[in-house]
């Protein structure tokens, strides 16, 4: 599963440079305005609005930013969001997984169609590409003071597949139905991870040399630079070489 840390170290870099920070903070006001919707301003009771805080602290949002987002789900008249996927193959036989949230989904399909045009791509019905990924929780947790050994055996009792380990962070993935275990096995440890989220994984990945492989990851881009796309996943192996001109 080397591909969960290693995307999980490109979204760090990509977050860390990203001079679109406001658009970072506006996919996640939209998962807190859903979150409440769906379950409530307390997020003690809301485990999908816990998640969406987590991941608000773990881009460094405001703490104003986030209580106006609780608010926004609160009121009545606000916006109604939907909740969107598309699917689809990019040049070289690359498969990826689109999820949206919009208020407009004419503008949103519109969107994302012109996109896979533009680069080539197909379009496909939903459901087409659902055998090639399998839905995982994925945390994201700062090594800091934590002893490794004695991590691992807390992470293995709270439902953890896999766990991977880089310099600074440790990455932990778990079985969908397993997501909510985790994230109460880290609230007993008083642990805040940097980011926890169902990620689509694939089963198996496509290698490019790296200049296809870079083409791609800037129609990846383009998608995720539409502000009604919330997620995008995909089966291209990101190579160190890859990372490197990343």
């Amino acid at each position: 599963m080397s591909g969960h840390s290693k995307w999980s170290t490109i979204k760090r870099k990509k977050g860390a440079a990203d001079a679109k920070r406001s658009k970072m903070f506006s996919k996640i006001v939209k998962d807190i305005t859903i979150a409440v919707k769906e379950g409530g301003p307390d997020a003690d009771s809301n485990p999908r609005l816990r998640m969406a805080i987590t991941n608000a602290k773990g881009v460094s949002m405001p703490k104003d930013n986030i209580e106006r987002a609780i608010n926004k789900g609160k009121d009545k008249d606000g916006a109604s969001f939907t909740e969107l996927t598309y699917e689809g193959y990019l040049s070289h036989g690359i498969a990826v997984y689109i999820e949206c949230t919009t208020d407009n989904q004419q503008r949103t399909v519109s969107n994302v169609r012109a996109i896979f045009n533009k680069y080539s791509g197909n379009l496909g019905t939903n459901g087409s590409l659902s055998f090639l990924f399998e839905r995982k929780g994925v945390f994201v947790i700062p090594k800091g003071e934590l002893d490794q050994d004695e991590f691992e055996l807390e992470m293995i009792d709270g439902g953890a597949e896999d766990i991977e380990v880089d310099d600074d962070f440790f990455t932990v993935t778990t079985a969908m139905e397993d997501f909510g275990n985790m994230q109460k096995k880290l609230e007993e440890m008083n642990i805040e991870p940097e980011n926890a989220e169902l990620q689509r994984i694939p089963h198996d990945t496509v290698e490019l040399d790296k200049e296809n492989a870079l083409k791609i990851l800037k129609v990846i881009d383009a998608f995720e630079d539409d502000d009604d796309v919330q997620k995008v996943f995909h089966n291209l192996e990101i190579t160190d070489e890859v990372m490197e001109d990343m």
